[in-house]
């Protein structure tokens, strides 16, 4: 597979799944069968279940967008990795009160691309300074 081509599945997926209307069923086009992410130190393994992830993510921060602040292939297009920001309203997000208030996350993935799917993810976001965040607008 092409870096081109890599880079065109990260593309799709934020476009279509993290942007409205969140068409879930496009994991099941851009993501192998046995699809695994490793976020905040849990695993997700299947389609199914990372489908599942993602619905309830988009739960907790409602009208979640998704934007590539860079994006950067290796040469064999075997790896994608994106330094992107999440923005939507707090929902719920670890546990506290839905106050429906604007939200913003960073975070990187990295992606393994395999027969020309997303195979493989690791995720590291900004999550500790969006709860701190979270729980000070609590507070008001």
């Amino acid at each position: 597979m092409s870096a081109a081509n890599a880079e065109h599945l990260a593309r799709e997926f934020f476009r279509r799944v993290w942007t409205p209307p969140h068409d879930l069923t496009a994991i099941d086009e851009l993501m192998a069968p046995d699809y695994r992410i490793t976020t905040a130190g849990k695993v997700v393994e299947g389609r199914d279940a990372f489908k599942a992830w993602v619905a309830d993510m988009q739960r907790l921060v409602s009208d979640a967008t998704n934007e590539h602040l860079e994006l950067i292939t290796n040469a064999t297009g075997t790896r994608v990795v994106s330094r992107w920001i999440t923005r939507g309203y707090n929902n719920g997000m670890f546990g506290l009160s839905a106050n429906h208030r604007p939200i913003a996350f960073t975070g990187i993935a990295i992606w393994r691309v395999e027969k020309e799917r997303l195979a493989e993810c690791w995720v590291e976001r900004s999550a500790l300074e969006l709860f701190n965040h979270l729980r000070e607008q609590d507070g008001d």
